[in-house]
């Protein structure tokens, strides 16, 4: 039984060693690797380019038109040239004597205009639009809505990642008991199997002692197959082969403390998010009056227009000039979504009282739950020093024959449970420090961020 202890303890003190380095580096691959947080990543990237698209809204636009027509039948315009010219021309060919100047006729002129072309670069520029401004404003605010979206994915992750190594060593810690219990009933069968063959055991022991050897057996077999499924997740989470090597030196021998971290739930991404929210919704009612306010631009046209595309001196042409839109009435269209906006703002005031409750609710709970663990493990600390000692005297009874092997093999099954027990609560100590941290916001993003 001190065999049993002694490895344990050396096994989590060999491990302990290389403990806080190697659960960071893990994390640090999560955060680099996990599928949803890269997700996460390329959504950012799109808000951020939004961001860049409305920021190009102030600049000037430079597009080319050009436009072509044939045209035929439609609306004319009668002009009488002969009319109007024929009388002089007949008086002037009697004056000369001569035939100079021919006879007109009347002409009918087709408005729609025939092989004509008219191909410009128009640059256009706002120089009054309010618009603009709350548009942008809004990108903004959603660029930062989904970097805190992003932070939260990464604050659970790191819960994630930590709960989950620590059911993993959990897990170790299990198969390490009953790989030593098992070296302890393989003891006990020789034990029996001496004394049976000395007559100072009956074969009831003997088998008492194959049966517990049996039972180990399975144990560990399911100890082992929770071993593997912890694996898997872990590896799932750092997006790994599921099989892949998990490197075990990290367990501690004493329990978790309480991460030293500000309690001020204001820095908690959700109240973050919904502070955001606000301002979002604040700087839509302003793009909504906005819609009320007149908006100004102006636009230059640099081209040439002819017929036949002819191309010269007369053909080109410039043209400036000042657009102005006022959306003078619009029915109360403008009052039914300012109030619309109105009491979105009152839902997410109130939204923000029920999460900062719900937050503190979670502060509460966890840290109850750490104390909880901390105190279930000091109870099992205890149980697993007096069952070792009582194991101990117990073994040296028996062989004395002061004491029945079922009373012996009682004894050592739950000193067994008492070891896993304590594992287990070592370990969830670790877990709930874990959750308090999450709670608290505590770990440091700031390194991982790519902003």
């Amino acid at each position: 039984m001190r065999t049993l202890i002694s490895t344990l303890v050396f096994w989590m003190w060999l491990i302990q060693g290389y403990g806080q380095g190697l659960l960071e580096q893990y994390v640090e691959e999560a955060l680099a690797n996990n599928q949803s947080i890269a997700q996460q990543q390329f959504a950012l990237e799109q808000s951020m380019y939004a961001l860049q698209e409305a920021k190009t809204l102030f600049l000037p636009r430079v597009s080319f038109l050009t436009n072509y027509f044939l045209a035929g039948g439609g609306r004319t315009v009668d002009f009488p040239a002969g009319d109007l010219l024929n009388p002089t021309y007949n008086t002037l060919n009697q004056l000369t004597q001569s035939s100079n100047f021919p006879q007109l006729e009347n002409q009918s002129i087709l408005l729609n205009p025939h092989n004509f072309y008219d191909a410009r670069f128009r640059t256009t520029i706002p120089l009054l639009n309010q618009e603009i401004g709350h548009n942008q404003r809004i990108k903004n605010h959603q660029v930062s809505l989904q970097q805190l979206e992003v932070d939260l994915y990464k604050r659970e992750l790191v819960k994630e990642v930590k709960t989950a190594y620590f059911r993993y060593l959990q897990a170790l810690g299990a198969i390490r008991i009953y790989e030593e219990a098992l070296i302890l009933a393989q003891r006990n069968k020789a034990v029996n199997e001496s004394l049976f063959k000395n007559g100072k055991a009956n074969r009831t022991a003997l088998i008492s002692a194959e049966h517990e050897l049996v039972k180990l057996h399975a144990q560990a077999a399911t100890a082992t197959d929770n071993a593997r499924n912890a694996q898997a997740y872990f590896n799932f989470l750092l997006n790994r082969p599921l099989e892949a090597e998990i490197v075990s030196e990290q367990a501690y021998t004493e329990v978790a403390s309480l991460p030293n971290t500000a309690l001020d739930l204001g820095g908690r991404e959700e109240l973050r998010k919904l502070r955001i929210a606000r301002e979002i919704n604040s700087e839509m009612a302003g793009l909504v009056k906005s819609e009320q306010a007149p908006k100004l631009s102006a636009f230059l046209d640099l081209g040439s227009q002819g017929f036949d595309w002819q191309l010269n001196n007369k053909t080109v042409y410039y043209f400036f000039g000042v657009s102005l839109e006022w959306n003078i009435f619009s029915f109360r269209e403008h009052k039914h979504k300012t109030k619309q906006l109105k009491i979105a703002q009152q839902s997410l005031v109130a939204q923000n009282d029920y999460v900062e409750q719900q937050l503190q609710l979670q502060r509460l709970t966890t840290t109850n739950a750490y104390n909880t663990a901390l105190a279930q493990y000091r109870a099992n600390k205890s149980m697993q020093e007096y069952l070792s000692k009582y194991c101990d005297d117990l073994f040296k009874m028996y062989k004395e024959g002061q004491v029945l092997f079922i009373e012996l093999l009682e004894a050592q099954h739950q000193l067994i449970q008492a070891e896993i027990q304590l594992s287990i609560t070592l370990f969830d100590t670790h877990i709930q420090a874990a959750e308090v941290e999450r709670v608290n916001s505590g770990y440091q993003l700031n390194q991982h961020n790519n902003d």
